[in-house]
């Protein structure tokens, strides 16, 4: 399996629901970390939540320098974001359960993230002005249920639906994004 198939699509339920914390960090919360770090890797993603692998727990995996040829993943266990400052910035975005389409969304600038890492230590992230601010908001989101397409206009959302089931019926597939 090439972890493709592992991703779940919109609008599965998985992408809308709230998840739970992880109360112990255990072999099957690795197990779990490994794999979403193969699906993300194996769709050229730069970051990738529990719930788009079906699994609703609150862990995300990251790295944002996995394009420039290195890999350097960041593992997230019941991240919380402690602030969300800066000025608002509108880039477009991506997502591995929306394949094909790109939706301008507008972020704050600037974040600290706190989270356990895999051995249980709590961990401070902060990214201002980045691919890894945008990022961290953007996975964080889907463990409250909230995806980008939440962040759009009623008419723009519409309009993101409709590119969205054009790029499905073309074939996309998790890693291919659109035009803006």
């Amino acid at each position: 399996m090439s972890g493709l198939e592992d991703i779940v699509l919109a609008p599965n339920e998985c992408l809308k629901t709230e998840c739970a914390p992880i109360d112990k960090i255990d072999g099957k919360v690795r197990q779990l970390a490994k794999r979403m770090l193969r699906d993300m890797y194996a769709a050229d993603g730069c970051g990738l939540a529990a719930p788009q692998v079906g699994e609703l727990v609150q862990l995300v995996v990251i790295d944002v320098d996995y394009g420039a040829g290195k890999k350097n993943p960041y593992v997230l266990i019941n991240p919380k974001v402690v602030v969300a400052d800066g000025e608002e910035r509108e880039n477009g975005e991506g997502c591995l359960s929306f394949p094909g389409i790109t939706v301008p969304v507008s972020r704050p600038t600037h974040v600290v993230v706190q989270a356990l890492n895999l051995d249980g230590d709590l961990m401070q992230y902060e990214a201002r002005d980045n691919l890894l601010a945008m990022c961290l908001q953007h996975e964080i989101d889907h463990l409250h249920g909230v995806t980008m397409l939440d962040h759009l206009a009623p008419a723009q959302r519409v309009r993101a639906v409709a590119a969205y089931q054009d790029a499905l019926a073309r074939g996309a597939r998790p890693g291919e994004v659109g035009e803006e």
